[in-house]
């Protein structure tokens, strides 16, 4: 199976879905699926007219169960660490792409695939999925970010609480403890996420990405500095065309149309 098989990639209304296409070992990421997926990230930068990206995993039971752990019994220590900062800086680029991400959790992510759901910005689940960061079951620990995504999501206690244990939970579960944005039907799962898709596509593009860029940068800093990343990234908003269309389509009581510019 060739690298282009392994993800499919479908455009739709301004939204490229990435599909994982391993269905046969739930989905796992291996190097080939790896370098297909980094090469998709680098290249969506560049395309003005996607607004969204969605990930899920192809058929019905698995999003992505991880690491291929065949294919990493064959590794030596040093391809290892390989496999393990191959994944570590996909997963920062993905989470820098300047549009928005949706994970649709489509059935079973651990390991790996819970840590793909954690560089998105948006997770939504269908009611059949469940998560974990397993590897400390394995005598591991999570190396896709992990150990620090989800404690910045769901807070410290209850991250160390999965992370130590191993505990996979469920879609009602990753709802409340704020795991995941919103649970749905699995047959309505990708319909959910391209009508949020869809949402995000009728709002400013240059806004998004400031928002997405103030909120990421701005998590990580005290208040005060965070404030002045807000404070710069609305700066960026203010001489757009995409500004002064917002405002005359509000006093035209019709939508508006943004260009990105």
């Amino acid at each position: 199976m060739s690298n282009q098989d392994l993800l499919l990639v479908e455009e739709k209304n301004q939204a490229i879905l990435l599909t994982l296409n391993r269905p046969e070992v739930m989905n796992c990421l291996n190097f080939d699926l790896l370098y297909a997926l980094r090469d998709k990230i680098d290249a969506i930068q560049y395309k003005t007219d996607i607004r969204c990206a969605i990930i899920t995993g192809f058929g019905e039971k698995s999003f992505c169960a991880g690491a291929d752990l065949k294919e990493r019994a064959t590794l030596t220590p040093d391809q290892v660490k390989k496999f393990i900062l191959t994944i570590r800086n996909l997963l920062t680029s993905l989470q820098n792409l300047p549009i928005p991400v949706i994970s649709a959790i489509n059935g079973i992510a651990l390991g790996g695939g819970t840590e793909v759901a954690l560089a998105s910005d948006i997770r939504i689940a269908a009611d059949t999925a469940s998560m974990g960061l397993t590897e400390a079951r394995l005598a591991i620990i999570p190396g896709g970010g992990g150990t620090q995504r989800l404690p910045r999501i769901i807070g410290v206690a209850k991250a160390k609480e999965l992370i130590f244990t191993g505990r996979r939970v469920d879609a009602k579960e990753a709802l409340e403890i704020g795991l995941v944005n919103k649970v749905v039907p699995r047959e309505n799962l990708l319909d959910a996420c391209m009508e949020m898709a869809g949402m995000i596509a009728e709002t400013g593009p240059i806004a998004v990405e400031m928002a997405k860029y103030a909120i990421d940068k701005g998590i990580e800093t005290d208040l005060a500095t965070g404030l002045a990343i807000e404070s710069n990234a609305y700066r960026v908003t203010i001489p757009t065309e995409d500004r002064v269309e917002g405002l005359t389509a509000f006093r035209e009581k019709r939508k508006p149309v943004y260009k990105g510019r």
